[in-house]
């Protein structure tokens, strides 16, 4: 009887074959999102030197494509869950390759900055849909897996698209990995057509379904779904303030080339392809809140070494850098699991579009603040970047904290 039920408890924590297949979907357009908005940060010292823009200047072209994913956060959130899954995602798509594209023909500062804010309106959305996919379709005792697969994109955007897109960047222009992105996102959008079946059971819950104003709303007087959504703006501060500027510290301050700054997202995005699905299947076993908080702490460590790292040589930089890839990322799956298991499904589509919107709020906010502090010293190199580093180990301690309020309803 024991051999028994343990069977059956391991068939159901294994994802079937249609649902690994919706997920490796889903993966590719999260690897084409993640690509787009990772490329600008390692381009950051090219985009100070072409634009001849300051340090500031330069947080701005980050944090306009997170200003207006903010704003279509909150006005999808009122209608996102009355189409069908599969339709919003490809408008949204559709959006988002256009936006892509634009960045592409961008042949200065303005234009390029008001190409990253339409990519932002439409890409923002898309990580929110996403999730509402996930958890509509994976029951939560496979979920943590799951959210591996699809946080896997990022590792392979680490491994794959970003040395390729640097590649072409110093093989032909800054343009190009830009160019590149929309053309092969075309062709996942067309895997989506034929691959994403249509996904209207959350539409059937007419019962249950309340006007979207009311969603929005009732999200205020919901302590748990507040406690998620301010777990999820002190994460982002704990983690995307010393981000967007790991790449010029590394070339300006610790003396990497244009080419050797690949080695930072090839190697961390490698090994967080081995490691995402450890933490998924630890967060399954021994609980969500648990396994985020090891990874927080780890993630300390990590910050403190990146923001104040000396001239050192190249691959014990790289060992630096590469450790916060690793527990940085590993945190964020038990973390995006607590998020999307707070909300029933005929709503979870408004929530996590409100939840995309205060998430994209606070990366904005993450990147200004680290704008305003870093500033450009002598021969170039960044000062104050240890500052920073202390307000995300900061956030990250309050963050475990928060991780341990969350109460699942599913």
């Amino acid at each position: 009887m024991v051999k028994t039920e343990e069977s059956s408890e391991l068939i159901q924590s294994k994802l079937t074959k249609s649902e690994l297949g919706l997920l490796l979907v889903l993966a590719l357009v999260q690897f084409t999102h993640i690509i787009d908005f990772m490329i600008v940060m390692p381009l950051g010292a090219q985009f100070m030197t072409i634009f001849d823009i300051t340090p500031k200047q330069f947080s701005w072209i980050v944090s306009s494509y997170s200003a207006t994913a903010f704003l279509a956060g909150f006005l999808s959130a009122l209608f996102i869950d009355r189409f069908d899954r599969k339709y919003a995602l490809l408008v949204l798509y559709l959006g988002f390759i256009l936006g892509t594209f634009a960045c592409s023909q961008a042949s200065s500062y303005g234009f390029f900055l008001l190409a990253r804010m339409l990519t932002g309106a439409f890409g923002g959305v898309l990580a929110a849909l996403i999730l509402s996919i996930v958890g509509d379709v994976i029951p939560f005792s496979r979920r943590g897996r799951a959210m591996s697969v699809i946080m896997t994109a990022f590792s392979a955007a680490s491994v794959i698209g970003v040395p390729l897109g640097l590649y072409l960047a110093a093989q032909f222009n800054w343009k190009m990995p830009f160019l590149a992105t929309a053309v092969f996102s075309g062709i996942v959008g067309i895997l989506i057509f034929f691959v994403v079946p249509s996904m209207k059971k959350h539409l059937q819950e007419k019962q249950n379904r309340e006007h979207p104003f009311f969603v929005v709303a009732k999200i205020a007087q919901n302590s748990n779904q507040l406690q998620a959504l301010l777990f999820n703006v002190v994460l982002m501060l704990g983690h995307f303030t010393i981000i967007p500027f790991i790449a010029p510290y590394m070339q300006l301050n610790i003396g990497f080339s244009d080419f050797q700054i690949t080695y930072v997202y090839l190697i961390g995005g490698l090994l967080t392809v081995f490691v995402l699905p450890v933490f998924g299947r630890l967060s399954d076993k021994f609980g969500h809140a648990r396994v985020f908080a090891f990874a927080s702490l780890g993630a300390v460590f990590s910050i403190f070494a990146i923001t104040n790292l000396p001239p050192v040589s190249i691959p014990l930089a790289l060992l630096v850098t590469s450790s916060f890839f690793v527990v940085a990322s590993g945190r964020n799956v038990p973390a995006l699991t607590l998020i999307t298991s707070v909300v029933r499904p005929e709503n979870r589509g408004s929530f996590l579009s409100v939840r995309s919107s205060i998430n994209e709020a606070a990366l904005a906010l993450s990147t200004i603040i680290a704008g305003s502090i870093v500033t450009e010293g002598e021969g170039g190199a960044l000062q104050n970047y240890p500052l920073v580093g202390y307000i995300a180990m900061a956030m990250s301690l309050l963050a475990i904290v928060l991780a341990r309020r969350i109460q699942t309803i599913n």
